[in-house]
């Protein structure tokens, strides 16, 4: 029996919010929260049992704020803060904010078209397929850094580290730990000493490519959001250009940087997927072959690589179970 999340105070903040893209395609939360490894590190903390979200997201001229995200009535989502109701601009900010962690406002249809006629992902037209986001790219970009050429418990210590020591705290936020912290400024980063990325966070050789991206951009000489841009302003090749010019960031890291932008055409190849996808495709395969597999889906093909890798991550519930044998 699946447990709902406690209720705020009577006079806490909440607004609710519609499961539907903007081409009015269906929005799957819990596909959503699992969407991939990011998700699960701080600021962001999810509960899968529950169907739950907990972010503290940067609130512009105010401190920031925690948030808990799950689901209402059929059709619909809620959004609680936690602590002090925000004041009405706030309140304004802190969900154009979690539409934009949530992507909500991203059409999925084309996707959905190509992905209707597949055995493999028709399942995904059921709502999935929306990668959760952080709130800025500069955060994006560091939290790629630490996935690079370690284990996810080295991913999930050097984050943590970062969201403890230099992150600002939101109303309720205890004294140690990254709980209800927000992820650091690039400026806080540029302003820590090479001893915190060395000793405390223990980043290894990452710690200066972070330093040197938090410097470049606290300096203006970098603008990492600008690259939030739509294809026509900024075509997927010189996007990747950019991000290949970054600190420490490679070919994996720039295709990963590309997901978490909604720029879906090159796949994440690396000793996850490689070894994952060839295990169910149940036979040792090439990266040309993974991506030759995919190319039928145009600009969404690493997205349909990604979702075909983690279709496991989330139980279906038994009606999906059954509308998916129906289709097959």
């Amino acid at each position: 029996m699946e447990k709902t999340p406690k209720r705020a105070p009577r006079d806490a903040w909440s607004t609710e919010f519609p499961l539907v893209g903007p081409a009015s395609e269906p929005v799957d939360l819990a596909r959503t929260f699992r969407s991939h490894g990011l998700a699960a590190l701080p600021p962001m903390f999810p509960n899968a049992q529950i169907h739950l979200l907990e972010a503290t997201l940067p609130l512009n001229e105010s401190a920031p704020r925690t948030v808990r995200i799950f689901r209402g009535r059929p059709g619909y989502g809620i959004v609680e803060a936690v602590g002090t109701p925000p004041r009405p601009e706030e309140g304004l900010r802190l969900m154009a904010t979690v539409r934009h962690v949530l992507r909500l406002d991203e059409d999925l249809s084309g996707f959905y078209e190509r992905a209707a006629g597949d055995p493999e992902l028709s399942w995904a037209t059921r709502g999935a397929g929306r990668m959760i986001r952080s709130a800025t790219i500069f955060e994006e970009v560091i939290k790629t850094l630490c996935t690079t050429n370690c284990a996810w418990s080295a991913t999930t210590r050097m984050v943590s580290a970062l969201v403890e020591h230099l992150g600002e705290k939101a109303p309720g936020a205890p004294t140690a730990g990254p709980t209800r912290r927000a992820f650091p400024t690039a400026r806080t980063m540029a302003e820590a000493g090479e001893e915190l990325y060395k000793d405390v966070v223990r980043a290894g050789y990452r710690g200066r490519y972070m330093l040197a991206l938090a410097r470049s951009v606290a300096e203006s000489t970098v603008d990492l959001e600008a690259l939030d841009a739509p294809c026509e302003e900024l075509p997927d090749e010189e996007l990747e250009r950019r991000l290949l010019a970054l600190p420490g960031i490679g070919p994996y890291a720039a295709a990963h940087v590309m997901m978490m932008l909604g720029r879906y055409s090159r796949l994440i190849l690396d000793s996850w997927t490689r070894p994952t996808y060839a295990r169910l495709a149940g036979r040792p395969t090439t990266d040309q072959e993974i991506v030759d597999h995919f190319s039928g889906y145009g600009p969404y093909a690493g997205l349909a690589f990604w979702l075909y890798l983690t279709h496991g991550w989330v139980e279906e519930p038994a009606d999906a179970q059954m509308a998916r044998i129906q289709e097959a």
